[in-house]
């Protein structure tokens, strides 16, 4: 591999990146961020990685969640407080199905940046720049608004910065007690509609009286009542990424200081363009969108330039097909793998695939399609002898009505009542949790067989 430079990516072809028009502005704003301490440090990165590798060999599972954008006016302690909730009780379901540790990763405290179908777009005849997240430009559908913005970088920092030691607080001061997150989740199946969970709820509850009754407590064990939360986000706008670089004192290496594993976007994966020679260099843990286009060739060059030393944990390929289409496309890259010998976490983006417009105009995103892809993931690799590592959502915390289905139904005819999101629509609080025991259910079902045989 060729000799790497965190600048190095200027000097090759960009897509989905701001051109913006003050060039002195951007160079104050690049030059500002790079006197700023970082947000995260390089031991959580290493951290993260051994977990990834446990994740890679099915000795652990990976959840991954949250905002399909991060807001600027959206932002709140209450707001990052719920997200947070929601995946605690979420990655409580998954570990007692999966019968493994869950690493919980947040779309949080660094996704600001989205790359769009088109770089315009047309209301009323009138064609403007498209939004691409609040740290380029903003919403409001005018040409100043449109404009990219170099400022808008120092805001995403503090806004990321501020979340962070919230996450950090939550974290270790007694939010993540597993009686209190467990209580959530017996509040949730207690109603009608989640009755079908309250069995899977019970048996937890079993086990933690029976750790309870065996001394094992929050005042016996820390990890009863703290865990260990990692951020990451989209790498798209490489002004800010190269400007949080730093050099991780005890191996010289660099490392992303902008959130603990930065992922390049599906359609950012060109072997030979900027994104990619970017996070080539970085010593955290890299994701790689692999959408239907992905191939066989372009999968071999990419785990060969982003992970060279075949490092488990390093890199995770995370599918994004669409349901009915994974068997079209999944088993192929699978074998591609194989053949090379990769070590790979396997995640499961079963959002971005089952994107639809509803009747009423609004982008939505079917329930049920979300899961089918997810069961589909799993069957393949089941059929394939490989590990089923993990899923990645977009989601959020508050009780938005942006994806349709659930058992507490969204509807076609409901969508607009609490429709919030700056992009893609993102799976509301009860509609996670839900996802989350379904998941459950169903690892707990392909486990049994296998303890069968086992015994």
């Amino acid at each position: 591999m060729s000799k790497w430079d965190k600048s190095g990516w200027r000097s090759k072809p960009r897509v989905q990146m701001p051109d913006y028009t003050d060039e002195a502005a951007l160079h104050a704003v690049e030059a500002q961020l790079a006197k700023y301490p970082p947000l995260v440090f390089a031991g959580e990165c290493r951290r993260m990685r051994e977990k990834l590798a446990a994740v890679s060999r099915g000795e652990a599972f990976l959840l991954q969640g949250g905002d399909c954008a991060e807001s600027f006016n959206e932002f709140s302690a209450d707001n990052i407080r719920d997200t947070f909730k929601v995946l605690l009780q979420m990655a409580m379901v998954l570990t007692f199905g999966a019968k493994v540790p869950v690493v919980k990763v947040g779309r949080m405290a660094g996704q600001f940046a989205k790359p769009r179908s088109a770089p315009t777009e047309t209301v009323g005849g009138v064609e403007l720049p498209s939004y691409r997240g609040d740290i380029i430009n903003e919403i409001d559908f005018t040409p100043e608004a449109r404009i990219p913005n170099p400022q808008n970088m120092l805001r995403a920092y503090t806004q990321a910065a501020a979340t962070l030691n919230l996450l950090r607080a939550f974290s270790t001061g007694g939010f993540a007690d597993v009686h209190r997150v467990h209580a959530w989740n017996l509040a949730f199946t207690e109603t009608d509609e989640a009755e079908r969970y309250r069995d899977l709820a019970n048996r937890l509850q079993d086990a933690l009286d029976f750790m309870t009754a065996a001394g094992v407590s929050d005042t016996t064990n820390r990890d009863m009542s703290t865990v260990e939360f990692f951020t990451s986000h989209e790498a798209l706008l490489l002004e800010y990424e190269e400007a949080l670089c730093r050099v991780d004192s005890t191996s010289g290496a660099q490392i992303a200081g902008s959130g603990h594993m930065i992922w390049i976007g599906d359609r950012t994966r060109q072997p030979d363009g900027a994104h990619v020679e970017f996070a080539r260099g970085v010593q955290n843990p890299i994701g790689l969108k692999c959408g239907p286009t992905t191939t066989a060739e372009d999968l071999k060059i990419l785990m060969e330039k982003l992970n060279p030393d075949n490092e488990a944990g390093r890199l995770t390929l995370i599918a994004r097909f669409g349901a009915g289409t994974v068997g079209d496309h999944l088993p192929r890259l699978i074998k591609t793998v194989q053949e090379e010998g990769a070590n790979v976490v396997w995640s499961c983006d079963p959002m971005h695939g089952n994107t639809i417009k509803s009747a009423s105009g609004y982008k939505t995103r079917p329930f049920d399609s979300v899961l089918r892809e997810v069961t589909e993931f799993f069957d393949i690799h089941n059929a394939e002898g490989t590990v089923p590592g993990g899923v990645h959502f977009e989601m959020t915390g508050q009780d938005v009505t942006e994806c349709t289905g659930g058992v507490h139904s969204v509807t076609d005819e409901t969508l607009s009542d609490r429709y919030h999101t700056a992009c893609d629509p993102r799976l509301n609080a009860t509609q996670s949790l839900e996802l989350a025991f379904l998941i459950a259910e169903e690892l707990i079902e392909r486990r049994a067989p296998r303890q069968a045989a086992a015994e």
